[in-house]
Protein backbone atom coordinates (compact mmCIF):
# COMPACT_ATOMS: atom_id res chain seq x y z
CA UNK A 1 0.00 0.00 0.00
CA UNK A 2 2.82 2.18 0.88
CA UNK A 3 4.52 4.25 -2.44
CA UNK A 4 8.14 3.52 -1.15
CA UNK A 5 9.23 -0.40 -1.94
CA UNK A 6 11.64 -0.49 1.05
CA UNK A 7 9.96 0.43 3.95
CA UNK A 8 9.70 -1.72 6.31
CA UNK A 9 6.68 -1.16 8.82
CA UNK A 10 6.95 -2.56 12.24
CA UNK A 11 7.91 -2.38 16.08
CA UNK A 12 10.59 0.34 16.34
CA UNK A 13 12.69 1.18 19.24
CA UNK A 14 11.56 4.82 18.74
CA UNK A 15 7.68 3.52 19.65
CA UNK A 16 8.59 1.31 21.97
CA UNK A 17 10.13 4.10 23.92
CA UNK A 18 6.94 6.50 23.42
CA UNK A 19 4.73 3.31 24.16
CA UNK A 20 6.26 3.23 26.98
CA UNK A 21 6.42 6.69 28.19
CA UNK A 22 2.91 6.98 28.00
CA UNK A 23 1.28 3.97 28.98
CA UNK A 24 3.24 3.29 31.96
CA UNK A 25 1.98 1.11 35.11
CA UNK A 26 -0.75 0.83 32.78
CA UNK A 27 -1.86 -2.81 31.84
CA UNK A 28 -1.24 -4.69 28.42
CA UNK A 29 -4.93 -3.28 27.45
CA UNK A 30 -3.79 0.18 27.42
CA UNK A 31 -0.69 -0.50 24.57
CA UNK A 32 -3.44 -2.20 22.80
CA UNK A 33 -6.09 0.60 22.75
CA UNK A 34 -3.56 2.47 21.39
CA UNK A 35 -2.00 1.33 18.89
CA UNK A 36 -5.90 1.19 18.06
CA UNK A 37 -6.38 4.80 18.51
CA UNK A 38 -3.03 5.86 16.83
CA UNK A 39 -4.22 3.93 13.47
CA UNK A 40 -7.59 5.64 13.83
CA UNK A 41 -5.97 9.15 14.27
CA UNK A 42 -3.59 8.72 11.24
CA UNK A 43 -6.40 7.56 9.15
CA UNK A 44 -8.43 10.87 9.86
CA UNK A 45 -5.14 12.92 9.23
CA UNK A 46 -5.39 10.61 5.55
CA UNK A 47 -9.06 11.40 5.22
CA UNK A 48 -8.67 15.26 5.49
CA UNK A 49 -5.59 15.16 3.56
CA UNK A 50 -3.27 16.18 5.92
CA UNK A 51 -0.42 15.25 4.78
CA UNK A 52 0.95 18.65 3.76
CA UNK A 53 0.81 19.03 7.54
CA UNK A 54 3.99 17.38 7.92
CA UNK A 55 6.18 20.00 5.92
CA UNK A 56 5.51 22.35 8.27
CA UNK A 57 8.21 19.88 10.21
CA UNK A 58 11.80 20.92 9.16
CA UNK A 59 14.67 19.09 8.71
CA UNK A 60 16.31 21.29 12.16
CA UNK A 61 13.36 20.12 13.95
CA UNK A 62 13.31 16.38 12.92
CA UNK A 63 16.97 16.24 13.70
CA UNK A 64 16.77 17.90 16.92
CA UNK A 65 13.89 15.43 17.64
CA UNK A 66 15.06 11.71 16.26
CA UNK A 67 18.76 13.16 17.98
CA UNK A 68 17.10 13.55 21.48
CA UNK A 69 14.73 10.39 20.87
CA UNK A 70 18.25 8.44 20.59
CA UNK A 71 19.82 9.80 23.33
CA UNK A 72 17.04 8.79 25.70
CA UNK A 73 16.49 5.40 24.11
CA UNK A 74 20.32 5.15 24.84
CA UNK A 75 20.20 6.26 28.41
CA UNK A 76 17.33 4.54 29.08
CA UNK A 77 19.17 1.19 28.19
CA UNK A 78 21.97 1.74 30.20
CA UNK A 79 19.62 -0.10 33.32
CA UNK A 80 19.84 -3.51 31.44
CA UNK A 81 23.43 -2.81 30.19
CA UNK A 82 24.78 -2.12 33.63
CA UNK A 83 22.44 -4.96 35.50
CA UNK A 84 20.56 -1.99 37.87
CA UNK A 85 17.08 -2.21 38.68
CA UNK A 86 15.20 0.46 39.36
CA UNK A 87 12.17 2.44 37.83
CA UNK A 88 12.18 5.84 36.28
CA UNK A 89 9.70 8.20 34.36
CA UNK A 90 11.84 10.38 31.60
CA UNK A 91 15.17 11.41 30.64
CA UNK A 92 15.86 13.57 33.52
CA UNK A 93 14.53 10.94 35.88
CA UNK A 94 16.44 8.38 34.58
CA UNK A 95 19.50 10.00 35.10
CA UNK A 96 19.04 10.65 38.48
CA UNK A 97 18.24 7.18 39.40
CA UNK A 98 21.65 6.25 37.20
CA UNK A 99 23.20 8.38 39.42
CA UNK A 100 21.89 7.16 42.84
CA UNK A 101 22.67 3.50 41.59
CA UNK A 102 25.53 3.40 39.67
CA UNK A 103 27.42 1.59 42.62
CA UNK A 104 24.73 -1.43 42.12
CA UNK A 105 26.08 -2.31 38.94
CA UNK A 106 26.75 -5.93 38.27
CA UNK A 107 30.18 -6.53 36.53
CA UNK A 108 29.43 -9.47 34.18
CA UNK A 109 25.94 -7.60 33.34
CA UNK A 110 28.38 -4.45 32.42
CA UNK A 111 31.18 -6.45 30.51
CA UNK A 112 28.64 -8.43 28.59
CA UNK A 113 26.57 -4.67 27.65
CA UNK A 114 29.62 -2.91 26.99
CA UNK A 115 31.57 -5.82 24.90
CA UNK A 116 28.33 -5.96 22.62
CA UNK A 117 28.40 -2.82 21.96
CA UNK A 118 32.08 -2.46 20.88
CA UNK A 119 31.53 -5.72 18.82
CA UNK A 120 28.17 -4.59 17.27
CA UNK A 121 29.72 -1.00 16.06
CA UNK A 122 32.82 -3.21 14.82
CA UNK A 123 30.49 -5.60 12.82
CA UNK A 124 28.81 -2.38 11.54
CA UNK A 125 31.84 -1.04 9.44
CA UNK A 126 32.42 -4.31 8.28
CA UNK A 127 29.87 -4.23 5.24
CA UNK A 128 32.93 -2.15 3.56
CA UNK A 129 36.16 -4.12 3.89
CA UNK A 130 36.96 -6.04 0.64
CA UNK A 131 36.62 -4.14 -3.04
CA UNK A 132 33.18 -4.36 -4.34
CA UNK A 133 31.75 -7.22 -5.50
CA UNK A 134 34.50 -9.33 -4.26
CA UNK A 135 33.67 -12.82 -2.20
CA UNK A 136 34.76 -11.11 0.73
CA UNK A 137 32.92 -7.90 0.45
CA UNK A 138 29.51 -10.18 0.64
CA UNK A 139 30.48 -12.09 2.97
CA UNK A 140 31.39 -8.92 5.26
CA UNK A 141 28.60 -7.27 3.87
CA UNK A 142 26.06 -10.62 5.24
CA UNK A 143 28.02 -10.10 8.66
CA UNK A 144 27.17 -6.42 9.18
CA UNK A 145 23.65 -6.80 8.02
CA UNK A 146 22.61 -9.99 10.42
CA UNK A 147 25.11 -8.96 13.48
CA UNK A 148 22.50 -8.24 15.89
CA UNK A 149 20.99 -11.39 15.47
CA UNK A 150 24.42 -13.21 15.28
CA UNK A 151 25.47 -11.32 18.62
CA UNK A 152 21.91 -12.35 19.96
CA UNK A 153 22.27 -15.98 18.92
CA UNK A 154 25.40 -16.33 20.60
CA UNK A 155 25.16 -14.72 23.70
CA UNK A 156 21.72 -16.74 24.04
CA UNK A 157 23.33 -19.96 23.43
CA UNK A 158 26.30 -19.14 25.89
CA UNK A 159 23.48 -18.25 28.76
CA UNK A 160 22.31 -22.02 27.51
CA UNK A 161 25.19 -23.81 27.83
CA UNK A 162 26.24 -22.43 31.20
CA UNK A 163 23.04 -22.80 32.68
CA UNK A 164 22.10 -26.74 30.99
CA UNK A 165 25.66 -27.91 30.18
CA UNK A 166 27.64 -26.42 33.12
CA UNK A 167 24.96 -26.34 35.71
CA UNK A 168 26.31 -22.93 36.82
CA UNK A 169 24.19 -19.92 37.53
CA UNK A 170 24.10 -17.74 34.88
CA UNK A 171 26.51 -14.62 35.86
CA UNK A 172 24.10 -12.11 34.44
CA UNK A 173 20.69 -11.31 33.90
CA UNK A 174 18.55 -12.91 31.09
CA UNK A 175 14.68 -12.33 29.45
CA UNK A 176 13.14 -14.49 31.46
CA UNK A 177 10.08 -16.44 30.67
CA UNK A 178 8.24 -15.49 27.35
CA UNK A 179 4.65 -16.86 26.79
CA UNK A 180 5.11 -18.75 23.06
CA UNK A 181 2.92 -18.83 20.60
CA UNK A 182 0.76 -16.07 18.62
CA UNK A 183 -1.48 -14.09 20.40
CA UNK A 184 -5.20 -14.34 20.20
CA UNK A 185 -7.07 -12.42 17.25
CA UNK A 186 -9.92 -9.94 18.28
CA UNK A 187 -11.13 -6.80 18.53
CA UNK A 188 -8.78 -4.18 20.63
CA UNK A 189 -9.69 -3.89 24.21
CA UNK A 190 -11.88 -1.11 25.52
CA UNK A 191 -11.83 -1.49 28.99
CA UNK A 192 -8.56 -3.32 31.20
CA UNK A 193 -8.70 -4.44 34.76
CA UNK A 194 -7.60 -1.89 37.42
CA UNK A 195 -5.73 -1.49 40.39
CA UNK A 196 -7.99 -2.90 43.51
CA UNK A 197 -10.44 -4.96 41.45
CA UNK A 198 -11.81 -2.01 39.37
CA UNK A 199 -12.05 -1.72 35.75
CA UNK A 200 -10.50 0.76 33.07
CA UNK A 201 -13.22 1.89 31.31
CA UNK A 202 -12.52 3.09 27.72
CA UNK A 203 -12.43 7.17 28.66
CA UNK A 204 -10.25 5.87 31.52
CA UNK A 205 -7.67 4.64 29.12
CA UNK A 206 -7.71 7.34 26.35
CA UNK A 207 -7.61 10.03 28.99
CA UNK A 208 -4.75 8.58 30.78
CA UNK A 209 -2.80 8.57 27.44
CA UNK A 210 -2.54 13.05 27.41
CA UNK A 211 -0.53 14.42 24.61
CA UNK A 212 0.35 10.61 23.40
CA UNK A 213 -2.75 10.34 21.63
CA UNK A 214 -0.91 12.99 19.20
CA UNK A 215 2.19 12.26 19.89
CA UNK A 216 2.44 8.71 19.34
CA UNK A 217 0.36 8.75 15.55
CA UNK A 218 2.14 11.95 14.35
CA UNK A 219 5.59 10.60 15.19
CA UNK A 220 4.96 7.23 13.59
CA UNK A 221 3.76 9.26 10.36
CA UNK A 222 6.86 11.73 10.43
CA UNK A 223 9.32 9.15 11.02
CA UNK A 224 7.34 6.89 7.90
CA UNK A 225 7.84 9.65 5.39
CA UNK A 226 11.24 10.41 6.64
CA UNK A 227 12.44 6.60 6.09
CA UNK A 228 10.46 6.51 2.59
CA UNK A 229 12.17 10.20 1.69
CA UNK A 230 15.71 8.76 2.25
CA UNK A 231 14.92 5.76 -0.41
CA UNK A 232 12.43 7.67 -2.90
CA UNK A 233 15.63 8.20 -4.80
CA UNK A 234 13.68 11.85 -5.37
CA UNK A 235 10.63 10.33 -6.36
CA UNK A 236 7.25 11.93 -5.26
CA UNK A 237 6.43 10.35 -1.83
CA UNK A 238 2.18 10.25 -1.45
CA UNK A 239 2.27 11.72 2.39
CA UNK A 240 -1.52 10.87 2.57
CA UNK A 241 -1.13 7.47 0.91
CA UNK A 242 1.81 6.66 3.69
CA UNK A 243 -0.89 7.60 6.23
CA UNK A 244 -3.53 5.18 5.20
CA UNK A 245 -0.66 2.09 4.93
CA UNK A 246 0.64 3.55 8.71
CA UNK A 247 -3.28 3.57 9.73
CA UNK A 248 -4.04 0.28 8.25
CA UNK A 249 -1.29 -1.43 9.69
CA UNK A 250 -2.04 -0.43 13.40
CA UNK A 251 -5.49 -0.95 13.04
CA UNK A 252 -5.16 -4.51 12.06
CA UNK A 253 -1.72 -4.64 14.63
CA UNK A 254 -4.50 -3.64 17.28
CA UNK A 255 -6.67 -7.02 16.39
CA UNK A 256 -3.04 -9.18 17.36
CA UNK A 257 -2.54 -7.49 20.35
CA UNK A 258 0.48 -5.35 18.70
CA UNK A 259 2.27 -1.63 19.91
CA UNK A 260 2.01 1.15 17.56
CA UNK A 261 3.90 0.33 14.74
CA UNK A 262 6.40 2.60 12.22
CA UNK A 263 8.74 1.97 9.70
CA UNK A 264 11.71 1.21 10.88
CA UNK A 265 15.08 2.21 9.12
CA UNK A 266 17.01 -0.44 10.21
CA UNK A 267 15.19 -2.98 8.27
CA UNK A 268 14.03 -0.98 5.20
CA UNK A 269 18.18 -0.26 4.79
CA UNK A 270 18.06 -4.24 4.91
CA UNK A 271 15.35 -4.02 2.07
CA UNK A 272 17.23 -1.87 -0.15
CA UNK A 273 20.65 -3.65 0.53
CA UNK A 274 19.03 -6.74 -0.59
CA UNK A 275 17.24 -5.25 -3.85
CA UNK A 276 13.80 -5.77 -3.19
CA UNK A 277 11.47 -5.02 -5.87
CA UNK A 278 8.06 -4.50 -4.66
CA UNK A 279 6.40 -4.12 -0.78
CA UNK A 280 5.20 -7.42 -0.99
CA UNK A 281 8.77 -8.24 0.57
CA UNK A 282 7.50 -7.92 3.77
CA UNK A 283 5.26 -10.70 3.60
CA UNK A 284 8.24 -12.98 3.60
CA UNK A 285 9.29 -11.31 6.80
CA UNK A 286 6.44 -11.24 8.76
CA UNK A 287 5.93 -15.09 7.40
CA UNK A 288 9.57 -15.94 9.37
CA UNK A 289 8.42 -13.74 12.52
CA UNK A 290 5.92 -16.00 13.05
CA UNK A 291 7.47 -19.24 12.64
CA UNK A 292 9.91 -17.23 15.20
CA UNK A 293 6.97 -16.75 17.31
CA UNK A 294 5.92 -20.36 17.25
CA UNK A 295 9.20 -22.13 17.09
CA UNK A 296 11.73 -20.37 19.05
CA UNK A 297 9.70 -18.44 21.86
CA UNK A 298 11.31 -20.81 24.80
CA UNK A 299 14.23 -19.74 24.14
CA UNK A 300 14.00 -16.67 24.22
CA UNK A 301 14.39 -16.73 27.92
CA UNK A 302 18.08 -17.28 27.46
CA UNK A 303 18.58 -13.85 26.37
CA UNK A 304 20.17 -11.50 28.70
CA UNK A 305 19.24 -8.46 29.02
CA UNK A 306 22.62 -6.70 28.73
CA UNK A 307 22.91 -8.02 25.17
CA UNK A 308 19.38 -6.30 24.15
CA UNK A 309 20.40 -3.26 25.93
CA UNK A 310 23.63 -3.30 23.74
CA UNK A 311 21.69 -3.66 20.35
CA UNK A 312 19.39 -0.92 21.22
CA UNK A 313 22.03 1.47 22.24
CA UNK A 314 24.35 0.50 18.85
CA UNK A 315 21.38 0.99 17.02
CA UNK A 316 20.20 4.35 17.78
CA UNK A 317 23.78 6.04 18.48
CA UNK A 318 24.17 6.26 15.19
CA UNK A 319 21.04 8.46 14.37
CA UNK A 320 22.31 10.91 16.52
CA UNK A 321 22.59 13.61 13.69
CA UNK A 322 26.01 15.74 14.48
CA UNK A 323 26.31 16.47 10.52
CA UNK A 324 23.85 18.73 10.72
CA UNK A 325 25.37 20.74 12.90
CA UNK A 326 28.60 22.52 11.49
CA UNK A 327 26.47 23.45 8.00
CA UNK A 328 23.57 25.31 10.08
CA UNK A 329 26.28 26.91 12.06
CA UNK A 330 27.97 28.28 8.92
CA UNK A 331 25.13 29.35 7.28
CA UNK A 332 21.55 29.32 9.63
CA UNK A 333 22.17 30.03 12.85
CA UNK A 334 18.60 30.42 13.72
CA UNK A 335 17.85 26.45 12.46
CA UNK A 336 20.69 25.78 14.49
CA UNK A 337 19.05 27.27 17.22
CA UNK A 338 15.70 25.82 16.65
CA UNK A 339 17.26 22.17 16.62
CA UNK A 340 19.53 23.08 20.00
CA UNK A 341 16.25 24.09 21.91
CA UNK A 342 13.89 20.91 20.12
CA UNK A 343 17.02 18.65 21.48
CA UNK A 344 17.00 20.30 25.10
CA UNK A 345 13.16 20.42 25.11
CA UNK A 346 12.53 16.83 24.08
CA UNK A 347 15.17 15.99 26.67
CA UNK A 348 14.05 18.20 29.47
CA UNK A 349 10.35 18.36 28.88
CA UNK A 350 9.51 15.37 27.31
CA UNK A 351 8.55 14.40 23.16
CA UNK A 352 5.14 16.57 22.79
CA UNK A 353 6.55 19.84 24.29
CA UNK A 354 10.03 19.79 22.58
CA UNK A 355 8.25 18.90 18.90
CA UNK A 356 5.55 21.32 19.71
CA UNK A 357 8.34 24.19 20.56
CA UNK A 358 10.45 23.14 16.97
CA UNK A 359 7.24 23.66 14.71
CA UNK A 360 6.05 26.63 16.76
CA UNK A 361 10.00 28.17 16.44
CA UNK A 362 9.52 27.42 12.59
CA UNK A 363 6.41 28.64 12.12
CA UNK A 364 6.93 31.80 13.82
CA UNK A 365 9.83 32.73 11.73
CA UNK A 366 7.55 31.76 8.77
CA UNK A 367 5.03 34.23 10.33
CA UNK A 368 7.80 36.89 10.44
CA UNK A 369 8.74 36.83 7.11
CA UNK A 370 5.18 37.60 5.97
CA UNK A 371 4.55 40.53 8.45
CA UNK A 372 8.06 41.71 7.87
CA UNK A 373 9.11 41.04 4.16
CA UNK A 374 12.54 42.88 2.71
CA UNK A 375 11.59 45.35 0.61
CA UNK A 376 13.94 47.06 -2.36
CA UNK A 377 13.16 50.87 -3.30
CA UNK A 378 14.42 51.92 -6.47
CA UNK A 379 14.83 55.33 -8.10
CA UNK A 380 14.28 54.33 -12.02
CA UNK A 381 15.18 56.38 -14.78
CA UNK A 382 14.33 55.62 -18.34
CA UNK A 383 14.12 57.74 -21.77
CA UNK A 384 10.77 59.07 -21.24
CA UNK A 385 10.68 59.63 -17.55
CA UNK A 386 11.86 58.40 -14.05
CA UNK A 387 9.90 57.06 -10.97
CA UNK A 388 10.00 55.28 -7.82
CA UNK A 389 9.79 51.55 -7.65
CA UNK A 390 8.69 50.02 -4.32
CA UNK A 391 9.57 45.87 -4.70
CA UNK A 392 8.09 43.85 -1.55
CA UNK A 393 10.07 40.63 -2.28
CA UNK A 394 7.49 38.37 -0.41
CA UNK A 395 4.03 38.39 -0.80
CA UNK A 396 1.54 41.35 0.70
CA UNK A 397 -0.98 40.02 3.25
CA UNK A 398 -2.75 41.66 5.96
CA UNK A 399 0.24 41.37 8.74
CA UNK A 400 2.87 42.86 6.28
CA UNK A 401 0.48 46.07 5.13
CA UNK A 402 2.09 48.63 8.31
CA UNK A 403 5.82 47.89 6.37
CA UNK A 404 4.73 48.08 2.78
CA UNK A 405 2.80 51.26 3.58
CA UNK A 406 5.76 52.81 5.37
CA UNK A 407 8.28 51.68 2.74
CA UNK A 408 6.23 53.16 -0.09
CA UNK A 409 5.44 56.74 2.06
CA UNK A 410 8.95 56.92 3.04
CA UNK A 411 9.92 56.70 -0.25
CA UNK A 412 7.46 58.75 -1.93
CA UNK A 413 8.59 61.76 0.88
CA UNK A 414 12.75 60.97 0.10
CA UNK A 415 15.21 62.97 -1.77
CA UNK A 416 14.07 63.19 -5.62
CA UNK A 417 11.26 61.06 -4.93
CA UNK A 418 8.93 63.64 -3.65
CA UNK A 419 7.42 64.74 -7.28
CA UNK A 420 7.96 61.30 -8.95
CA UNK A 421 5.28 59.00 -9.36
CA UNK A 422 5.51 55.71 -7.98
CA UNK A 423 5.26 52.03 -8.89
CA UNK A 424 4.53 48.87 -6.77
CA UNK A 425 6.30 46.14 -7.93
CA UNK A 426 3.86 42.71 -7.62
CA UNK A 427 5.38 40.26 -9.15
CA UNK A 428 6.28 38.29 -5.74
CA UNK A 429 2.83 38.46 -5.21
CA UNK A 430 0.84 35.20 -5.04
CA UNK A 431 -2.48 36.58 -3.65
CA UNK A 432 -4.10 39.19 -1.38
CA UNK A 433 -6.50 39.89 1.11
CA UNK A 434 -9.32 41.82 2.07
CA UNK A 435 -7.26 44.22 4.69
CA UNK A 436 -4.38 44.82 2.00
CA UNK A 437 -6.31 45.65 -0.64
CA UNK A 438 -7.84 48.07 1.93
CA UNK A 439 -4.66 49.45 3.12
CA UNK A 440 -3.21 49.84 -0.33
CA UNK A 441 -6.54 52.12 -1.05
CA UNK A 442 -6.21 54.42 1.96
CA UNK A 443 -2.02 54.82 0.46
CA UNK A 444 -3.44 55.50 -3.11
CA UNK A 445 -5.60 57.98 -1.44
CA UNK A 446 -3.10 59.38 0.84
CA UNK A 447 -0.43 60.11 -1.71
CA UNK A 448 -3.16 61.45 -3.88
CA UNK A 449 -3.27 63.71 -1.39
CA UNK A 450 0.05 65.03 -1.95
CA UNK A 451 -0.14 64.85 -5.67
CA UNK A 452 1.78 61.81 -6.12
CA UNK A 453 0.45 58.95 -8.23
CA UNK A 454 0.81 54.98 -7.32
CA UNK A 455 0.44 52.47 -10.32
CA UNK A 456 0.61 48.99 -9.55
CA UNK A 457 2.31 46.11 -11.73
CA UNK A 458 2.16 42.61 -12.09
CA UNK A 459 -0.39 41.32 -9.88
CA UNK A 460 -1.61 37.73 -10.33
CA UNK A 461 -5.02 37.43 -12.03
CA UNK A 462 -6.54 36.18 -8.37
CA UNK A 463 -5.78 39.50 -7.14
CA UNK A 464 -6.64 41.61 -9.69
CA UNK A 465 -10.40 39.51 -9.29
CA UNK A 466 -10.55 40.75 -5.69
CA UNK A 467 -9.38 44.31 -6.46
CA UNK A 468 -12.20 44.26 -8.84
CA UNK A 469 -14.73 42.91 -6.85
CA UNK A 470 -13.79 45.78 -4.04
CA UNK A 471 -14.09 48.14 -6.39
CA UNK A 472 -10.58 50.25 -5.48
CA UNK A 473 -10.69 53.57 -6.28
CA UNK A 474 -7.48 55.13 -7.97
CA UNK A 475 -6.20 51.86 -9.32
CA UNK A 476 -4.13 51.56 -12.20
CA UNK A 477 -2.13 48.47 -13.17
CA UNK A 478 -0.20 47.21 -15.86
CA UNK A 479 1.47 44.21 -16.19
CA UNK A 480 5.06 44.23 -16.81
CA UNK A 481 7.75 47.21 -16.51
CA UNK A 482 7.32 47.76 -20.55
CA UNK A 483 3.63 48.74 -19.87
CA UNK A 484 4.65 51.48 -17.69
CA UNK A 485 5.23 54.65 -20.22
CA UNK A 486 1.53 54.48 -21.07
CA UNK A 487 -0.28 54.17 -17.56
CA UNK A 488 2.53 57.51 -16.42
CA UNK A 489 2.54 59.57 -19.51
CA UNK A 490 -1.78 59.14 -19.29
CA UNK A 491 -1.47 60.10 -15.26
CA UNK A 492 0.60 63.15 -16.65
CA UNK A 493 -1.13 63.98 -19.32
CA UNK A 494 -5.20 63.65 -18.41
CA UNK A 495 -4.80 64.05 -14.81
CA UNK A 496 -8.50 63.04 -14.73
CA UNK A 497 -10.54 60.52 -13.04
CA UNK A 498 -12.39 58.80 -16.25
CA UNK A 499 -8.40 58.54 -17.95
CA UNK A 500 -7.36 56.51 -14.90
CA UNK A 501 -10.25 54.04 -14.86
CA UNK A 502 -9.34 53.51 -18.60
CA UNK A 503 -5.81 52.69 -17.98
CA UNK A 504 -7.18 50.09 -15.34
CA UNK A 505 -9.09 48.95 -17.33
CA UNK A 506 -6.22 48.54 -20.10
CA UNK A 507 -4.01 47.17 -17.10
CA UNK A 508 -6.16 44.19 -16.54
CA UNK A 509 -6.39 43.08 -19.84
CA UNK A 510 -2.84 42.87 -19.58
CA UNK A 511 -2.34 40.27 -17.41
CA UNK A 512 -1.90 37.52 -20.02
CA UNK A 513 0.49 39.48 -21.65
CA UNK A 514 4.01 37.45 -21.67
CA UNK A 515 5.40 38.11 -18.20
CA UNK A 516 8.82 36.55 -19.28
CA UNK A 517 9.07 39.19 -21.80
CA UNK A 518 7.13 42.12 -20.52
CA UNK A 519 9.24 41.83 -16.76
CA UNK A 520 12.69 42.98 -19.03
CA UNK A 521 14.10 46.03 -17.46
CA UNK A 522 16.23 46.19 -21.08
CA UNK A 523 15.41 49.79 -21.85
CA UNK A 524 15.50 50.82 -18.20
CA UNK A 525 18.82 52.03 -16.82
CA UNK A 526 18.49 52.11 -12.85
CA UNK A 527 20.03 53.80 -10.05
CA UNK A 528 20.12 52.98 -6.68
CA UNK A 529 18.18 55.44 -4.35
CA UNK A 530 17.20 54.04 -1.26
CA UNK A 531 17.28 50.20 -0.07
CA UNK A 532 15.46 48.72 2.62
CA UNK A 533 16.35 45.29 3.75
CA UNK A 534 15.17 43.50 6.62
CA UNK A 535 17.24 39.95 6.30
CA UNK A 536 15.06 37.45 7.33
CA UNK A 537 16.00 35.65 10.91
Amino acid sequence: MGTIKEVSIGPTSLMSLLTAQYTHDQPVQAVILLTFLAGAVQLGMALLQLGFLVDLISDPVTSGFTSAYSVMIAVSQLKGLLGLRFKAHGFVDTLCKLAQHITEAKLADSMLGVGCVVVLIGMKKLGTVGAPGSGLRRVAWVLSIGRNALVVLVCAVTAYVWENVAHQPVPFALSGQVQPGLPPLSLPPFSAPGPANTTLSFVDMATSYGGGLLVVPVVGVLANIAIAKSFSNGAPVDASQEMVTLATCNLLASCVSSMPTCGAFTRSAVSNASGVRTPLAGLYSGMLILLALVLLTPYFYYIPKATLAAVLISAVVFLVDFGILKPLWRNSKRSLLVTVLTFAACLGMGVEAGLLLGVSLDLAHLVYLWARPPITVQLCKARWGEYVLVRPEVGLFFPAMGVVRDAVVTAAAGEGGAALPMVLDCTHFRSLDYTAVKGLEVLVRELGKRGQALHFMGLPASALRLVAGLGMKGFTHCAAPRDLPGILHAQEGAGDKADSLSRAETGLALVGADEDEGRGQDDHELSSMHQQQRPAV
